[in-house]
């Protein structure tokens, strides 16, 4: 089959989307299918995949995107699809896949960051006046209400109730493909290395109860309320805890922030890295205290490597976390107590171990292979409905 795939921007370094599409576009490519990539991206092709680099016009970062768009839609029209599967935003797409969710639902969690009504309203006044954004909703809203509609992949439960609540789009034209990762496949010995390596790097001893977290956006992702939930844990000092948080984002706000809550001797920010996994190895937990997350790709590399979690019920990765066995899930980032109280049922060594123990169970339904099958499922199926007209 001839597949079109749309994304503005495919580089793994820009987040978890990217990242995803490189693992997906691999797993297409060993199954047999033939790709037509539409992207902004100079990225060279390869065997079964035809590479096409649009360059867009635009003197703003909306209008260059309102271009993409337009241009990924006139592109199409010449490559003798089978399927046109639309990451990114193009207006003839068979097939729609928003792995941030829905534009709506991000806008309104991004406001839930503010703490109060007038910080919240400011940020709706500057909403108003954020071209980009403003482009997003009308694309999205022109996808969504087209006739006929495309069917939409939806990473998890939390995206169909987006798509529900928001738009009132049929059921019917939305299928559900959960987000899938790749499998963890390092031995028990260069697991007992990363750990080891990482934990003497950063001056954590083998018995200190190390809790991971990784964000690029960390207003969204929560580590706020990480350092709030840090500042009650460490109130008692004979708990040996540690944490380490990842991600590119400038830390010095944030090391203010812990200095404030009495925890700048319990947290380091170690900056972007190439070792994810190995840092899985080195921890004892995961936190995920996120405000939005349609299905984070860090909760599910994670649970694969059999690493605890405690994320939030805004992330649609929750629906892996099965609470009280393999992590917790909180209602809210805002609840700080609970999320102090689950870390601390977890900092017993004998319930992380069963925890442990039960976090990479089951874990082929959030494979990145498993998700790549059930898209070629759909293309299968919307390709014989075109065959049949």
């Amino acid at each position: 089959m001839r597949i079109g795939l749309v994304m503005e921007w495919i580089e793994p370094g820009r987040g978890g989307a990217e990242t995803s599409t490189n693992q997906f576009i691999r797993h297409l490519l060993d199954m047999g299918m033939t790709l037509e990539v539409i992207t902004r991206s100079r990225l060279p092709s390869r065997p079964g995949m035809q590479v096409h680099t649009i360059k867009p016009a635009g003197t703003t970062r909306a209008g260059r995107s309102d271009a993409f768009s337009r241009e990924a839609d006139r592109v199409s029209c010449g490559l003798n699809l089978d399927v046109l599967h639309a990451i990114s935003p193009c207006l003839r797409a068979d097939i729609y896949e928003p792995r941030g969710g829905t534009v709506v639902e991000s806008i309104q969690r991004n406001l839930a960051i503010r703490q109060s009504q007038t910080s919240r309203s400011l940020k709706q006044l500057s909403n108003r006046f954020n071209l980009r954004q403003q482009l997003m909703l009308r694309l999205e809203k022109q996808l969504f209400t087209r006739d006929p509609k495309p069917f939409v992949v939806a990473l998890s439960d939390y995206v169909i109730r987006q798509l529900v609540e928001h738009y009132s789009f049929p059921e019917s034209h939305i299928r559900k493909i959960f987000n899938g990762v790749d499998a963890d496949s390092a031995g028990a010995v260069e697991r007992e290395k990363d750990r080891s390596d990482i934990r003497s790097l950063y001056g954590i001893a083998d018995y200190d109860f190390l809790v991971l977290m990784v964000a690029h956006n960390f207003k969204l992702k929560g580590v706020a309320r990480w350092i709030d939930a840090l500042g009650i844990l460490c109130k008692d000092r004979e708990l040996p805890l540690r944490s380490l948080i990842i991600g590119k984002e400038s830390p010095l706000r944030w090391q203010r922030r812990a200095a404030a809550a009495g925890v700048a001797d319990r947290v380091q920010f170690v900056g972007a890295t190439r070792r994810i996994n190995g840092f899985y190895h080195a921890a004892d937990l995961l936190v995920h205290p996120t405000y939005y997350d349609p299905c984070s790709r860090v909760v599910l590399e994670a649970l694969v490597s059999g690493l605890p979690c405690i994320t939030t019920r805004f992330d649609g990765s929750a629906e892996a976390v099965k609470d009280g066995q393999n992590g917790y899930v909180i209602d809210s980032p805002d609840q700080v107590e609970a999320l102090a109280d689950r870390v601390r049922r977890l900092s017993n060594p004998d319930v992380r171990r069963q925890f442990a123990d039960r976090a990479s169970l089951n874990t082929d339904r959030i494979t990145m292979k498993r998700h790549a099958e059930e898209l070629c499922s759909l293309y299968r199926e919307i390709a014989s409905r075109e065959s049949a007209v």
